[in-house]
């Protein structure tokens, strides 16, 4: 008996939600020494993504979606033939984050499709909202001009670039919270932005994903990036409604240190902190300038597996922070190694929300 092509669809798009669901959790229990358990663990839900990929062509009108898919699917079968090959590499932990930088990519493939297929939508929701069926409805529509996922840069790929993300339910007359997310190491807005994209999505809230002008940010030595991210976050207040008593830094690793380093000038135009898993030290704060520091919302994660910033980074984080004055929440994860908790935006998000500074 042949299947009809909605069912089709669903044969390919199913395992292909499967696959990026276990990529997620691989990425959020990356560590060293428990590499190969936490592989083994999520099995090989590749494999019936690969079988539904080599499925012939789709009839029109269906046959425009099959691209965007077919692109994801390569992008996530390819993340998991690396991290398997990384299973057994010399210098595996190398291979391993090489292959993850698949997954935004696929990401970027499949989102397209979320205001068309409700499973592809709902997949781009927080837990909590994936129940929700008339939250779920105001997506299956277009969004309005100006929202969803923009690029601004003639290439895409230049440092200069800076993408972001305007929900689609945005409304002018209402201030919006703004999220500036900051990569990590030899890292890309482009993709970081992907780790943030279903908590903006759920909770209605721009999110700016900048790259660094040097390989990485410029915690130390001429600082280029503070200027730029400054003038990016002019760009964006001049063409969104943004809330002005909301508007968070946060990074992880060396996006998490130049939080703190740009964070923590007196000019600075952002309203909350959150560094993750970052670098810290002391020195930071005793030049910051006391005015700054006074009763600013700082929220610190770390994990305590990190095998690259001890978590004792962050404990004399919290310590210093809260003796200059901040109002610092800080969370020491068990489980978290030097990754980036995606678990955990909600709670970032929900106290960037509880507190409005102006």
């Amino acid at each position: 008996m042949s299947s009809t092509p909605v069912e089709d669809v669903q044969r390919l798009v199913a395992p292909l939600l499967q696959t990026l669901e276990a990529l997620a959790h691989l990425a959020r229990h990356l560590h060293p020494p428990d590499f190969s358990r936490v592989l083994a663990s999520v099995g090989s839900p590749e494999e019936e993504l690969r079988k539904a990929r080599a499925m012939p062509p789709w009839p029109d009108p269906y046959s425009a979606m099959r691209p965007n898919i077919d692109h994801a699917a390569d992008e996530a079968l390819a993340a998991f033939a690396g991290l398997r090959e990384a299973a057994t590499a010399p210098e595996g932990l190398r291979v391993a984050y090489r292959a993850l930088r698949h997954v935004p990519r696929a990401l970027e493939a499949l989102y397209p499709l979320a205001g068309i297929l409700p499973p592809v939508n709902r997949f781009f929701l927080d837990a909590e909202r994936r129940q929700d069926k008339n939250f779920q409805a105001r997506f299956l529509k277009p969004g309005p001009d100006g929202t969803g996922v923009l690029c601004f840069g003639d290439d895409p790929n230049a440092r200069e670039s800076v993408w972001i993300y305007v929900p689609e339910t945005y409304s002018p007359d209402k201030p919006t919270p703004l999220v500036m997310c900051l990569h990590g190491g030899s890292g890309r807005g482009r993709s970081f932005l992907w780790s943030w994209i279903r908590d903006a999505r759920s909770r209605g809230a721009i999110l700016v994903g900048p790259t660094s002008l040097g390989d990485t940010w410029a915690i130390t030595g001429n600082d280029v990036d503070t200027p730029h991210i400054a003038r990016i976050l002019d760009m964006v207040r001049e063409d969104w409604n943004v809330d002005p008593g909301r508007i968070l830094l946060t990074g992880m690793s060396d996006g998490g240190t130049f939080t703190y380093t740009s964070g923590l000038e007196p000019s600075s135009p952002f309203t909350h902190l959150a560094p993750v898993s970052a670098a810290f030290h002391p020195m930071l704060v005793q030049m910051a300038d006391s005015e700054r520091l006074r009763g600013l919302p700082i929220h610190i994660v770390h994990g305590a597996l990190d095998w690259m910033f001890s978590v004792d980074m962050a404990r004399e984080a919290e310590r210093y922070f809260r003796m200059a004055g901040a109002a610092v929440t800080f969370r020491e994860v068990e489980d978290l190694s030097h990754t980036y908790p995606m678990d955990l935006n909600g709670a970032i998000f929900d106290w960037l929300m509880a507190t409005s500074r102006p």
